[in-house]
């Protein structure tokens, strides 16, 4: 039988381009072994849930203009807790047991991290958000 860790790695996408080094700190260590990987796993998801934000908070955000938008992203990802913590969920629930473990050990920085890299794939992604790829359920 396989166990849930097993299963959880396995589904992973592999990066290329991670670079891991011994002289690392433990939190970007942690961020490129696993962060950048269940980003990846999890991109389609966190897209459609950003997009439903928007439809939820009526469209303002596509009334913006590009700096604004990058603005309201970056309020949307620090000063909503909600939608905030909606996101920790969908990752740290990708976490296997022994992550979790290192996560709460680093539970601060590793936040910010996560946080911070999930702005930045928004914002990589922006041309997503544009209303004519909206998808209106």
């Amino acid at each position: 039988m396989k166990t849930r860790t097993h299963v959880l790695l396995r589904i992973r996408p592999a990066l290329s381009n991670a670079r891991i080094y011994d002289a690392m700190s433990s939190e970007e260590r942690f961020q490129n072994t696993t962060l950048r990987p269940i980003l990846m796993l999890q991109n389609d998801l966190l897209i459609e849930v950003f997009k439903n934000y928007i439809a939820k908070h009526k469209n303002v955000f596509y009334g913006l203009s590009l700096p604004k938008q990058l603005d309201y992203i970056e309020n949307v990802i620090h000063k909503d807790m909600k939608f905030r913590n909606s996101i920790k969920g969908m990752i740290i629930g990708q976490f296997t047991v022994e992550e979790y473990v290192i996560y709460i050990e680093y539970l601060s920085a590793l936040n910010k991290r996560m946080m911070n890299l999930v702005r930045e794939r928004f914002i990589s992604h922006i041309q997503l958000f544009e209303p004519h790829m909206a998808k209106v359920i």
